[in-house]
C-alpha cells in the first residue's frame, strides 16, 4: 500500500532536517501536484518559522502560513504538563486531516527533542506520526559519532519506529567523512532497511555574503542581487600595512577596513584586476563612513568592477566580536547551494524506490515546476556530456554551476582558459568539475579542420575555408558532437540563431527520416505544459513539411512524457473552410495520419476548438483531440512566433526553447536575452535528447 504522507524525525542539533525535507519535496513535486508542508510543533508563533518560509517560497506551496503549523512549544508544554496529551494529539489531528482533505500528499517535520522540557521523557514525534499515520523518516547526525555508534543508532531507531507500530519509511545518515562513508556502506551490505548515506560537504556550512548581512545588519553601497550567494570562506581585519595585508589575503575572504584607509582599498581594486592575487568575496566599511569621493570615482570608472562593498555602524573592533555570530543559512535564494544539496541528495538517496513507495498517481495536472524538477531528474539518469562554446559569459558560467552541483551533465566549456578561469575566481563560482578548452590551442584543431574539409570539399570548400571554419567556436563545438567528444551543444547567448544551426546542418545534418529540422517549444502553463511548434524556423513550410514537423513534435513531446494529442492549427475547423492556406494544413494531416495512423491527430482545427472543451463540444464534439490538444502545430512561423510571445506574455507562461528537432546528434540554440535558467533548462532538454538518440 502506498502512502500519503511522511514524517521527517531528526533528534539532534545540526542533523540537517530542512535538508531531507526539501530533497523530499523535490521529488513529491515532480511527481504530485498538491502537496502540503505540516509542522506539527514550532518553536514560537511569534516567531516566522524559517524551514516553513522556506518550503513554501521554495516550492511556490498554495498555504496560508498559518495552516502550516500546529502549536509551539509553549503550548505543548503546557498541554503535556495539565496531562492533556491526547486532547494535543486530537487536536494535532484534527488539523491534520484538514490538510488530507485539500491536498494530495502531507510532508511533516518534525522537532528537534532538545527543544522540549527534558521532563518529557518520550518521543513526542513518534507519537505525533503514529497518530498521523504517517510513514516516519528518521536522520542520524553522523558528524562526532564512530562506526559502530552510527551502526547502533540505526539499529535501535529502526526497533524504536517498529515498537510505536509505525511504518518505517527510510533512514538517512548525515555528515559523513569519506571514510566513515565507505566504511558505512560496506556495513550496511546485508541490511535490509532503506538507509542512506550522506556526505558532508563543508560548503554548506561556510556562510554567504547574505548570512554577513544578516549578522552584521549591514547595508549594501555597491552591490548586486547575484552577489548574496558568494560564499564568505574567511574574515580579515585590515590594520596593517599594505604591504603585509596583501600577504595574508586568501581566496573568498572578506575585508573588514575603516573607509580612511584609502591605501587598503586601492590595494583591493588591484588584486581583483590581478592574476597574481586571490579574489576576495567582498569588503565590509566600518563605522558608517564614506570612501573618500576620490576613491569612489576611480572605482565607478572601472570596467567589470565586481567587489561587493558593505557599510556597518560599528567600529572594527564591535565588528570582528559580531562576526562569530555569522553562520550559514540555507535560503530560498541560496540557488547555489540547493543545487549542491539536491545533487548530494538525489546521488546518495535511491530515487526511483523512493517515488515507488509514495503515492504519485499520475495526473493530467503538470506546473512548470513539475515540468522543470521532472527534466532534472531525467538527465540525472542518463548523464550526458553537454559542450557550450560561449564560455566568455557569465550566464553561462553561472548555468553551469547549477547543472555541475545538481550532477545533471557533464559539461565541456570551449574558449580562452585564462579568460575563463579568470572570470570563474571573479564570479566566485565552483566549475571545478567542468572540462574547459581552449580550441585555438587544441590538438583537436587540426583534425577537425582536414574533417571538415573532406565533408565539403565537394561543394567548394578549401582547406584555408575549412581552417577559418574551425576557427569560429560554434563549428568546433558542432565537430566535437559529430565525432564524440561531445554529446550535445548549446549556444546562442551571444551568436545569432543561424551561427548555432548552420554549423549543424553542414556537419551533424538530419536524420534519415527526416528531411527538415524545425522547433519546438514546450509552454509551461499554470496547470498543464504544451508543446508548440515550429515557433522559431521554418518560414512558412508547405504539407509535406508541416507534416515532417508535427511528426517530430508528436516524437519530442512523447519523449518528455507528454501524450502527443496534435492539432493542426488554421483559421477554420474541420470541412468549414477553405482556401490555400486551410487546404495545406488539411493536406499536411492526411500526410501524417497516412504516416502515423496510431497518432492522435486533428486538423484544419482553430485554436480555441484545440484547448476549449466547451469550444470543442460544438465545433468537433467526436473529436478525440479537439479540446484536449497537447501539440500545437502552427502553420507559418509569423503565427507560431507571434502567438507563443503573446500566451508567455499574456499568462506569465514559463517557454523552453527553441528547441530544435530532426538532427542526428543535438544542438539547441539561445536568445541572446536568455537568463541563467532559460540556459539551465536547454542543457538538461540537450543533455536529455541526447540520451534518447
Amino acid at each position: 500500500m502506498k502512502i500519503k504522507s511522511l514524517y521527517i524525525s531528526g533528534e539532534k542539533r545540526n542533523v540537517g532536517t530542512l535538508f531531507v525535507s526539501f530533497g523530499m519535496m523535490e521529488i513529491l513535486k515532480r511527481n504530485i501536484h498538491r502537496v502540503a508542508f505540516f509542522r506539527p510543533i514550532i518553536f514560537s508563533k511569534d516567531v516566522y518559522d524559517k524551514d516553513i518560509d522556506f518550503i513554501l517560497k521554495r516550492y511556490n506551496l498554495d498555504m496560508k502560513y498559518e495552516d502550516t503549523y500546529g502549536f509551539d512549544i509553549d503550548y505543548v508544554e503546557s498541554m503535556i504538563a495539565s496531562k492533556q496529551l491526547d486532547e494535543l494529539i486530537n487536536q494535532l489531528i484534527e488539523k491534520f486531516k484538514k490538510l488530507e482533505k485539500s491536498y494530495d500528499f502531507i510532508l511533516c517535520q518534525g522537532i528537534r527533542r532538545s527543544f522540549l522540557n527534558s521532563t518529557i521523557g518520550y518521543d513526542l514525534n513518534m507519537t505525533i506520526a503514529q497518530n498521523f499515520g504517517s510513514a516516519i523518516i528518521n536522520i542520524i547526525n553522523a558528524k562526532d559519532l564512530s562506526i559502530h555508534e552510527i551502526y547502533e543508532n540505526i539499529l535501535i531507531e529502526s526497533e524504536n519506529i517498529r515498537t510505536h507500530d509505525c511504518s518505517h519509511f527510510a533512514t538517512f545518515v548525515n555528515r559523513l567523512d569519506d571514510e566513515k562513508h565507505l566504511q558505512l556502506k560496506e556495513k550496511l551490505k546485508n541490511n535490509n532497511t532503506a538507509t542512506y548515506l550522506l556526505k558532508e560537504v563543508k560548503e554548506l556550512d561556510i556562510p554567504t555574503i547574505e548570512d554577513v548581512m544578516d549578522a552584521l545588519h549591514a547595508k549594501p553601497i555597491l552591490f548586486l542581487q547575484k552577489d548574496n550567494t558568494r560564499v564568505v570562506r574567511g574574515f580579515k581585519i585590515a590594520t596593517q600595512s599594505v604591504e603585509n595585508f596583501l600577504e595574508q589575503l586568501q581566496e573568498d575572504d572578506m575585508v573588514v577596513v575603516s573607509p580612511d584607509r584609502s591605501d587598503i582599498i586601492l590595494a583591493i581594486i588591484s588584486t581583483f584586476y590581478s592574476k597574481e592575487y586571490p579574489k576576495i568575496s567582498g569588503i565590509v566599511l566600518t563605522s558608517d563612513m564614506q570612501i573618500h569621493p576620490n576613491i569612489q570615482k576611480i572605482i565607478s570608472g572601472l570596467k567589470n568592477y565586481n567587489v561587493p562593498i558593505l557599510s556597518v555602524k560599528i567600529d572594527a573592533f564591535q565588528t570582528a566580536k559580531s562576526l562569530l555570530d555569522v553562520y550559514s543559512r540555507l535560503r530560498v535564494t541560496s540557488e547555489r547551494k540547493i543545487a549542491l544539496a539536491l545533487g548530494l541528495f538525489n546521488s546518495s538517496a535511491d530515487i526511483k524506490a523512493i517515488e515507488a513507495k509514495i503515492e504519485t498517481q499520475m495526473s493530467e495536472v503538470m506546473t512548470p515546476m513539475m515540468f522543470e524538477y521532472k527534466l532534472f531528474e531525467m538527465a540525472r539518469l542518463n548523464k550526458k556530456r553537454v559542450i557550450l562554446p560561449e564560455g566568455s559569459d557569465e550566464r553561462i558560467l553561472r548555468a553551469v554551476e547549477i547543472i555541475l552541483r545538481r550532477d545533471a551533465a557533464d559539461i565541456i566549456i570551449l574558449g580562452d582558459e585564462d579568460e575563463i578561469r579568470e572570470n570563474i575566481r571573479k564570479f566566485g563560482l565552483d566549475l571545478s568539475k567542468a572540462l574547459i578548452i581552449d580550441h585555438l590551442k587544441s590538438e583537436l584543431l587540426e583534425e577537425f579542420t582536414n574533417t571538415f574539409y573532406e565533408m565539403r570539399k565537394e561543394k567548394g570548400l578549401t582547406l584555408q575555408g575549412a581552417k577559418d571554419a574551425m576557427i569560429h567556436v560554434n563549428y568546433f563545438a558542432t565537430m566535437m558532437v559529430y565525432t564524440g567528444h561531445a554529446d550535445g551543444m548549446v549556444s546562442g547567448a551571444v551568436h545569432a540563431t543561424a551561427d548555432t544551426i548552420r554549423p549543424a546542418l553542414q556537419i551533424i545534418k538530419t536524420t534519415p527520416d527526416v528531411r527538415i529540422v524545425s522547433s519546438l517549444f514546450f509552454m509551461c502553463l499554470k496547470t498543464k505544459v504544451l508543446v508548440y511548434g515550429d515557433c522559431a524556423l521554418n518560414q512558412d513550410p508547405n504539407a509535406e513539411e508541416l507534416a515532417q514537423i508535427a511528426l517530430s513534435c508528436a516524437k519530442t513531446a512523447l519523449a518528455f512524457g507528454i501524450e502527443p494529442r496534435v492539432a493542426m492549427l488554421s483559421y477554420s475547423t474541420g470541412e468549414s473552410g477553405s482556401g490555400k492556406d486551410v487546404d495545406k494544413v488539411r493536406e499536411a494531416t492526411k500526410i501524417v495520419k497516412s504516416i502515423k495512423p496510431d497518432l492522435n491527430i486533428e486538423g484544419p482545427i482553430q485554436y480555441d476548438a484545440a484547448i476549449d472543451k466547451k469550444v470543442a463540444s460544438i465545433k468537433l464534439p467526436n473529436s478525440k483531440v479537439a479540446g484536449e490538444a497537447s501539440v500545437f502545430i502552427f502553420p507559418d512561423l509569423n503565427t507560431g512566433n507571434n502567438t507563443y510571445k503573446a500566451v508567455q506574455r499574456s499568462t506569465n507562461a514559463v517557454a523552453i526553447g527553441p528547441i530544435l528537432q530532426g538532427l542526428k546528434k543535438p544542438v539547441n540554440d539561445l536568445s541572446r536575452g536568455c537568463g541563467v535558467s532559460d540556459i539551465v533548462n536547454t542543457i538538461l532538454i540537450t543533455a536529455i535528447q541526447a540520451g534518447q538518440k
